[in-house]
């Protein structure tokens, strides 16, 4: 077979623009280049996830705890961060370039004449990859929605959906009710299907009724408990005392972690959820972009927050971190996304703001996130920047030894940050350092 391109960049920049929608969801293409893909029947048991929020930390945890017991796994995910590679995970290595290739090229083959979308094809070339990898569990995260993306492709043995928020109104629809119904569209007939947000919309249980699904809801059918030395977790059959907190921060976690027990309980292999394999998979489990600290004078927190909904969280966060002497925050958000109902939210814990430009043409301009934080009379200064390793740099320096540096507002903001991070790795800034001389500018002040 004679492959289009040699190389992963190659391939990823002819996919940008293969299709004629960067998002046009629908399961018809993705479901005949499976057939044509010939891919035999899996043999192991695969857990989709989707959700608002939370997606990414439950998948990162059932990765965790599944390979914790001796499990092959294979992972998908999205976005990525730094590299693509980061999106297909086999026994948590990163696809290396050229299997992943081969993937692409196997895929373009099956598809003929089909159209597929950038997301749709990585999705494919996930499929294909898991199929010759002999894993032992997959573990899926849907892209947007859940109903019409190309995950719900193959069926799930176990579907999660983790909390329900407003985004992608879109496509998706204008309340978590509508919302609420898309994602669970990957619920299976006479599969079990679980739901960790405390107060779903009702279209979560008439989904999972209509589906002929199983569906097992946190707080009537699983519950946990907080308490000083950890907490604890009971299920349909299983209880757990005394667990470890999650590795990732922010006590929204046991939430998360809740629903990813249910999820491992429902695949019925005791073994896989014994205290010890439990709690090596709970605090060993990683998540870039998550609350993620980079150490340092002063410590920059990385959140990838870029709704309402996922603001609250990590401001829920914020509360529980012991105080600074000042936050000085970097933001860059997406001109779809409510920038004022996730500024709104984070107000009382940021002093000075850097909003910047994305390198995206999806990106909000910076004056038109500055407006937004001036029509909410934000406390302190407002600066504006030309992109997010310009505010970095400037709000460093700002912060200086006892005040705190946060990113937040897009998985491309946070991955700026990062990239910046692996280049350089962060000096410490003396409090009497002077203003870097960035384009930032001053746009509003509120006395």
């Amino acid at each position: 077979m004679s492959a289009r391109f040699n190389t992963l960049p190659e391939w990823l920049r002819w996919q940008e623009q293969l299709h004629v929608r960067e998002i046009d969801l629908g399961l018809e293409r993705a479901r005949r280049v499976l057939e044509a893909l010939g891919l035999p029947p899996t043999t192991w048991p695969v857990i989709t996830v989707a959700g608002t929020n939370g997606k990414g930390s439950t998948v990162a945890m059932l990765e965790s705890l599944l390979r914790s017991a001796g499990l092959r796994v294979g992972c998908y995910s999205s976005p990525h961060l730094l590299r693509y590679n980061e999106r297909i995970r086999i026994d948590g290595v990163p696809i290396e370039d050229q299997p992943l290739c081969e993937a692409f090229a196997r895929v373009d083959a099956a598809r003929a004449a089909v159209s597929l979308t950038y997301f749709e094809f990585g999705t494919l070339a996930a499929l294909d990859l898991f199929s010759r990898a002999g894993l032992d569990a997959a573990v899926l995260e849907v892209g947007l929605g859940g109903r019409l993306d190309a995950v719900n492709a193959i069926d799930a043995d176990v579907a999660v959906v983790t909390g329900i928020g407003i985004d992608h109104v879109e496509w998706l629809g204008p309340d978590r009710e509508s919302i609420g119904r898309e994602k669970a569209g990957v619920f299976r007939s006479g599969h079990v299907a679980v739901c960790s947000d405390p107060e779903p919309p009702a279209s979560i249980a008439a989904q999972a009724l209509s589906a002929g699904a199983r569906l097992r809801q946190l707080g009537r059918d699983f519950h946990y408990r907080a308490h000083a030395d950890g907490w604890d977790w009971r299920g349909v059959a299983t209880s757990l005392p005394d667990l470890p907190l999650p590795a990732l921060s922010g006590r929204v976690q046991l939430q998360n972690a809740a629903g990813v027990l249910a999820a491992i309980e429902a695949l019925e292999r005791p073994a896989l959820l014994t205290p010890a394999v439990v709690a090596r998979g709970l605090t060993s489990v990683r998540l870039p972009g998550r609350f993620q600290i980079l150490p340092g004078s002063p410590p920059v927190i990385l959140d990838v927050a870029h709704n309402p909904h996922a603001a609250v969280r990590l401001a829920e966060t914020l509360a529980e971190q012991a105080p600074v002497a000042r936050t000085v925050a970097v933001t860059g958000m997406l001109r779809d996304k409510d920038a004022a109902g996730v500024f709104e939210r984070l107000l009382p814990f940021v002093d000075v703001w850097y909003v910047c430009e994305l390198d995206s043409p999806r990106a909000a301009p910076a004056a038109q996130l500055a407006a937004a934080l001036a029509g909410l009379a934000a406390p302190g200064e407002i600066h504006l920047a030309a992109s997010v390793p310009e505010a970095l740099e400037a709000a460093r320096a700002e912060a200086g030894r006892e005040g705190r540096v946060l990113v937040f507002g897009s998985f491309l903001t946070v991955a700026a940050a990062l990239a910046l991070q692996a280049q350089s790795p962060p000096q410490q800034n003396e409090s009497s350092a002077p203003m870097t001389d960035i384009s930032a500018v001053r746009c509003v002040e509120r006395r």
